[in-house]
């Protein structure tokens, strides 16, 4: 009987054994094929990459948050310092304003004797430390002859018309007026002059025409 041509090469060839062990029994090193192997496929990170993206965005819209109540916050307390700040400085200038107030009449009476010629030896000495002290508390005195009326400051006792005046302007301070910063404490009592009736009519040469008129009626 006669074998085949392909059986004599399987004879030939013999078995394959593969050995797919990493260790290898005999070195007991891990062999290169093994420990090249392709690893287990890792997880896709477009999962953790987006979880941490989200974790990012929530901690800014909490941080944005923070610094916005500490905006208000801060501008709550701004509000709160000025307004105490501007309430002090209230009560102050009421409390010296009413103590001014009461020391007007004296400082009249300086000024009545100083315009007499009266104001001498230790008088003088007194009324000018009183008149120092008041200024620096921030008592100022107005009011001049000539000035243009002001009724928020001015009280007009006496009126008159006059040709040199172009406004109605004070013609004479009866009585002084003080103040403190923008308050006033005593308006000053002024007499006030005003361009006459006729100073429009004279200034625009109405009143000769007129004249002229009449004499020849």
């Amino acid at each position: 009987m006669t074998s085949s041509p392909n059986e004599g090469e399987e004879k030939k060839e013999g078995p394959v054994i593969r050995d797919k062990r990493r260790i290898d029994p005999e070195t007991g090193k891990v062999r290169e094929q093994a420990a090249s192997a392709p690893s287990a496929p890792e997880a896709p990170a477009n999962g953790g990459a987006t979880a941490a993206d989200e974790e990012v965005a929530s901690l800014k819209t909490q941080l944005n948050e923070r610094l916005a109540d500490l905006q208000r916050l801060k501008a709550e307390y701004d509000n709160y310092r000025k307004r105490v700040e501007r309430d002090r400085v209230a009560v102050r200038e009421q409390a010296l304003g009413q103590v001014l107030t009461e020391l007007l009449p004296v400082l009249d009476d300086i000024g009545r004797a100083r315009d007499h010629d009266e104001l001498t030896g230790g008088f003088k000495s007194v009324a000018e430390s009183l008149e120092a002290v008041t200024g620096k508390l921030g008592l100022v005195r107005y009011g001049e002859k000539g000035e243009p009326f002001d009724p928020t400051v001015h009280e007009a006792l006496m009126h008159a018309y006059s040709s040199d005046v172009t406004e109605t302007s004070v013609m004479d301070v009866l009585q002084p007026g003080y103040r403190i910063g923008e308050r006033v404490l005593r308006a000053a009592r002024v007499a006030v002059a005003e361009p006459g009736p006729d100073a429009d009519a004279a200034e625009s040469g109405d009143a000769p025409d007129d004249a002229q008129g009449d004499e020849g009626e």
